[in-house]
């Protein structure tokens, strides 16, 4: 008996994925985040090509990204990019859940990074909340928001299931 394992390395499944984004629309309210992103993976070097080549037209050419290690296997020192290399920073004292965007002409852009393992409904929450104009919410508190509402619908969940199984019924 043979078996074939599917081996589809996390870079293979981030080219063929659009990136996922929730930008801030462009007003004068500034916020703590400029919108978010949800990967598909961990891997930094498959998944930021898909990203930057989004923002290429509405942000213009982003030279540099920073990235807190803790949420990153690997920090690559550059990536390629459109053929020009992304330089890429970490720093611990970064909010681990925020994506720094640089470009030498335009300014700055905070991300909220949605964990790639966040189910759908969790990281459209999260991403609709990260792109509110003049939101004072830093990245740390609506991850910290998402895992007490998540937590609250799974125990209604749970809870309903229990009552359904025990013989209720609306």
């Amino acid at each position: 008996m043979t078996m074939t394992l599917d081996r589809t390395a996390p870079r293979d499944l981030a080219a063929e994925h659009p990136a996922r984004l929730s930008l801030t629309p462009k007003t004068t309210l500034a916020g703590q985040l400029d919108g978010a992103w949800w990967p598909y993976s961990r891997d930094l070097e498959a998944e930021l090509p898909p990203l930057i080549a989004a923002l290429d037209e509405p942000w213009g050419r982003v030279t540099r990204v920073t990235v807190n290690p803790t949420r990153w296997p690997v920090v690559p020192h550059t990536v390629a990019v459109a053929g020009r290399r992304l330089h890429v920073g970490w720093f611990t004292e970064q909010d681990p859940d925020k994506l720094i965007l640089l470009s030498y002409t335009v300014g700055r852009w905070d991300l909220l990074v949605v964990p790639p393992e966040t189910a759908p409904a969790a990281a459209a929450r999260l991403m609709a909340a990260a792109s509110i104009p003049g939101s004072v919410l830093t990245a740390g508190v609506l991850m910290a928001d998402e895992a007490v509402v998540g937590r609250g619908i799974r125990d209604a969940v749970r809870r309903e299931a229990t009552w359904e199984d025990e013989g209720g019924a609306w």
